[in-house]
């Protein structure tokens, strides 16, 4: 996994930003797809900031596949092919 910068809900970016922000740090331009047709901002918003425990959403987005939680977003990166399972 490739972690970015660690979000305080007082000071940090808008979680859509974060999320368009870390697809374009990994070479996904935001005018290549439509992050609405992949996950409502809104309803994960809502998702995390009641939870009280650890809670982890993934969605891919133009293949992209992205592990969102309270703390960050991330991108979930590829094994590469032929590794060996645990």
């Amino acid at each position: 996994m490739a972690p970015s910068t660690p979000r305080d809900s007082d000071t940090s970016p808008d979680l859509l930003v974060e999320i368009v922000e870390t697809l374009e740090a990994h070479g996904l331009a935001s005018d290549s797809y439509q992050l609405h047709d992949a996950v409502d901002i809104e309803a994960l918003e809502q998702l995390l900031a009641s939870s009280t425990g650890d809670v982890e959403v993934r969605f891919t987005v133009e293949g992209s596949q992205l592990a969102v939680t309270h703390d960050s977003v991330d991108v979930l990166l590829d094994e590469p092919a032929g590794a060996p399972d645990q």
